[in-house]
């Protein structure tokens, strides 16, 4: 049982599986940039309190599930998302899906996925990937950070469905509720919409801790860390960044390069030169986050480590920060 589906590879797993999931009813127009654009998947924030991996809660994007539910919702499309207490009903609507010629969304555990790197596999449960189909005991898994199409046993499908511990899946499952046609005109009202509410996310959220404010803050942090925490511990924390940044998704850098490509292609549906504007402004902000994750391993695999070290880290957040105030300030005043 093999749907007509065609894998596509991408730079983040869930914007890659709603610019899959959705590629058939938009003839292929709603790309990822589009997908995380209107999804409005950029986001920063820094949870102290909650710690992960040893380490402060650190997140460059927004909410697991928040991607497909918001461009979808903004596509006037209903979504279907479905979790589940049985394995055994877990695998029943899967099948129910498949035989209905509905690939599916699946939200899982990195740590024992088969076809990852074993450097690659660590516990993280927001990962993304769609089934579409099942060949004797094989599920068929287009994951879009992988080049291929490949398989999971029914097995080890269950078992990264079921995955434990923070943000654990529970067996879901979603996907698109129709199949109609998505036209220009909801893709321009949906780049407005998603640009709206990643604007208002980062420069007009309430509280320190999240959006331009977040990284604000954080950046000042940087700047304590050693003397607070010693040289050790705050060595950690930045290893920690680095992870969130670098190794889960595409991080810090690769969201803010996706956003400018999405701004880019913003300008094809809505053609505006504060919309290339902004765009530049997210490479650069890209750009240094690279270079900050950059200063960061240096101070935690000790090549460097002196308090000023950890001033030209802080800097860099602060820098990022005013480029993504004013990058999002500009987005916001666009006359549609």
């Amino acid at each position: 049982m093999k749907i007509d589906f065609e894998h596509g590879q991408a730079a983040h797993c869930e914007s890659g599986v709603t610019s899959n999931l959705l590629k058939k009813i938009s003839n292929g127009k709603i790309t990822e940039p589009l997908a995380f654009g209107i999804g409005a998947g950029l986001f920063f924030v820094y949870v102290p309190l909650i710690k992960i991996n040893n380490g402060p809660a650190i997140a460059f994007r927004s909410m697991p599930g928040f991607i497909f539910n918001r461009t979808c919702k903004s596509l006037g499309i209903p979504v279907v998302q479905k979790k589940f207490s049985s394995k055994e009903k877990a695998e029943a609507a899967l099948m129910e899906s498949l035989e209905a010629g509905q690939p599916v969304g699946a939200q899982v555990g990195v740590y024992y996925l088969s076809y990852f790197p074993k450097e690659y596999r660590f516990h993280f449960n927001a990962h993304n990937l769609i089934v579409f189909g099942k060949e004797d005991d094989n599920y068929l898994i287009s994951d879009p950070i992988m080049e291929h199409a490949t398989t999971l046993t029914s097995y080890e499908l269950e078992r990264v469905r079921f995955a434990k511990g923070a943000l654990a899946p529970k067996g879901q499952l979603y996907y698109p509720g129709n199949q109609k046609q998505i036209t220009d005109y909801q893709i321009r009202q949906a780049i407005k919409s998603g640009i709206k509410k990643n604007a208002f996310n980062m420069i007009s959220i309430p509280g320190p801790f999240a959006g331009v404010s977040g990284i604000r803050y954080t950046g000042r942090k940087i700047k304590a860390w050693r003397d607070k925490l010693g040289l050790k511990t705050a060595g950690l924390y930045l290893a920690q960044l680095v992870r969130m940044q670098e190794e889960i998704g595409t991080g810090g850098g690769g969201f803010r390069y996706i956003y400018a490509a999405f701004l880019q292609q913003a300008n094809d549906y809505l053609p505006n030169a504060d919309l290339l504007k902004a765009s530049e402004m997210f490479t650069q902000s890209g750009d240094l986050w690279r270079t900050a994750a950059v200063q960061a391993a240096g101070i935690y695999k000790g090549r460097i480590g002196s308090q000023e070290d950890f001033n030209v880290m802080g800097d860099y957040l602060l820098q990022i920060a005013e480029i993504e105030k004013k990058a999002f300030t500009i987005l916001k005043n666009i006359k549609w």
